[in-house]
């Protein structure tokens, strides 16, 4: 009876540290895109800092620009612009509320990175283990967004995106151990994405790495 008291409490521990929570401040970083990217452009460029042209596109050469600029003011130099940079840079707080496409991937990637290393579970769908489309179902289902239950569900589920076109929040799919979409995750920018592997668990990977860019099936849109 105590042992199995001690494990309800263990669980409720685990689920308290594991269960996502949405900010309501999700930072700007890599794949993100719109009129607020311009506005961090623009001012870097104004600082000084090497950004050929503000296209609202936050790519590699932005990236770049904030790492030396968090360099520069003794900052964590991570190419994300969180609140802290957010502040340096405008000396105004992030605002409360961004909507759109990289507003709502931006949350959908931070709530996925909060479950790195959580075990690869055949069948699983939740924080104590998942699978491949298990943690992209569940992973959406924080924002509001239903998903298939398996790959090849979640392969038709949204809009067709090539590769040259990916954005950060785009589910992207494998042919691994049979022919078809049999393995999923999401894209978060940079030639990177997040996924639960079945040897690693929930990782990030790279998309043109060998081993996953020779199994690259294709991707879909669903923000």
């Amino acid at each position: 009876m105590r042992k199995q008291f001690w494990r309800f409490v263990l669980m409720l521990v685990f689920c308290f540290i594991v269960m996502p929570t949405t900010s309501v401040f999700a930072n700007f970083q890599s794949g993100d895109e719109g009129q607020e990217v311009v506005e961090l452009q623009e001012r870097l460029i104004q600082l000084g800092y090497n950004i050929s042209v503000a296209d609202g596109v936050f790519g590699s050469e932005t990236t770049a620009a904030v790492k030396k600029y968090q360099q520069d003011i003794g900052a964590e130099v991570d190419g994300v612009v969180g609140d802290a940079t957010y502040y340096a840079l405008f000396k105004r707080d992030m605002p409360p509320s961004r909507a759109g496409r990289s507003s709502a991937a931006r949350g959908i990637i931070s709530n996925a990175l909060k479950y790195m290393g959580v075990p690869y579970v055949f069948g699983g769908t939740s924080p104590y283990g998942f699978d491949c489309s298990g943690f992209t179902k569940y992973v959406f289902a924080s924002a509001g967004i239903s998903l298939p239950r398996a790959a090849d569900g979640q392969f038709y589920a949204g809009t067709r995106v090539s590769m040259n076109n990916l954005r950060a929040g785009d589910l992207v799919f494998f042919e691994t151990y049979e022919p078809g979409p049999s393995h999923v995750g999401i894209y978060m920018g940079d030639g990177e994405f997040i996924h639960a592997g079945s040897s690693t668990g929930v990782t990030v990977s790279g998309l043109y790495d060998r081993y996953w860019g020779e199994r690259y099936l294709g991707a879909c849109r669903v923000l």
